[in-house]
């Protein structure tokens, strides 16, 4: 039961952050002009939405914690347990920051929403999900090594983390675009759709490379070797998540080079332009539906002892 409930309420978190990022970052990279009102609107419903879900998602989190520390969940009715797992571990003094930060978010955003003022470019909120999103770093693994070991592996985890939440989290603005750009005419002002997709591109390229290098410095040392990749438990549900992460790629290349300019090959022809946004649809939704394992995968390993010297 504690198991379980730790991993569901990591994976809860880790959702809403990585949402609460990909929806802040989407408009510094994805405009070329301001973002239309109905986006924008609807943005910052969402933002205000994941941050609150970031917020309860992370008590739970701890209340599990706290659970799997002491060993039984009525142990949490004794608040010198609770107290000292706050104050007496690096998991405990991390979170309790980390919980601050997302007050403070949720306050920003409520401001926001209740806000008149339309700015897209929203760099002071960008900036307090990136360190809230970043300092998931320091509630993991990358804790068990010391010196400069613990520094390259906190760093290379937190760079790991925030191209995740540019990438996963992104595309659930991008989903909302196509579903509502492709299939009505919505109000608050003209989007070019197509330029959207190509600065989103731009961006995954990035992202994705930043995941392959940062993921393998967090592999050297989590799992160490080829043998403990291929019979640890660890690693193999990390092989998982590889193949995950593959399958996604696969979806991203084909949206890239096979879909978009398919679509804009037909856009002036006979009305095909909508079967090959109908597929471009279907492929952003199995990408988010396969970041949500990836990030399931990721919940499940943050729970088990690495590979290394196994």
């Amino acid at each position: 039961m504690i198991d379980i409930g730790l991993v569901l309420s990591r994976l809860l978190h880790y959702a809403a952050v990585t949402t609460l990022a990909g929806a802040s970052f989407f408009p510094l990279y994805a405009y070329a002009a301001a973002e239309p009102k109905e986006l924008f609107r609807w943005r910052q419903a969402v933002l205000l939405s994941a941050a609150v879900a970031a917020l309860l998602s992370g008590l739970l989190w701890f209340v599990f914690s706290v659970a799997n520390m002491s060993g039984s969940l009525t142990d949490l009715a004794d608040l010198e347990v609770v107290w000292a797992g706050a104050r007496d571990t690096g998991f405990g003094v991390v979170w309790t920051a980390r919980m601050l930060l997302a007050v403070i978010i949720v306050g920003v955003m409520a401001t926001r929403f209740c806000s008149t003022a339309t700015t897209s470019h929203d760099l002071i909120t960008a900036f307090l999900v990136a360190v809230l999103l970043a300092s998931l770093a320091g509630t993991g693994h990358s804790q068990i090594e010391e010196g400069w070991a613990s520094v390259v592996h906190v760093a290379s985890d937190a760079v790991h983390l925030l191209a995740a939440g540019a990438w996963l989290g992104g595309l659930v603005p991008l989903g909302f675009i196509l579903l509502s750009y492709t299939m009505t005419e919505p109000e608050g002002g003209y989007l070019d759709v197509d330029a959207v997709l190509l600065r989103f591109s731009g961006m995954g390229y990035v992202a994705v490379a930043t995941l392959i290098g940062s993921g393998l410095v967090n592999s050297w040392f989590l799992v160490g070797s080829i043998s403990s990749l291929l019979k640890a438990p660890y690693g193999q549900i990390l092989l998982g998540k590889l193949a995950l992460f593959v399958a996604m790629l696969a979806l991203a290349a084909a949206n890239r080079f096979w879909l978009v300019p398919a679509m804009n090959e037909t856009r002036t022809g006979s009305g095909g332009s909508a079967t090959w946004s109908g597929r471009l649809r279907s492929h952003v939704l199995g990408e988010q539906f396969l970041g949500l394992m990836v990030l399931l995968s990721v919940s499940l390993l943050g729970t088990m002892r690495p590979a290394v010297g196994q």
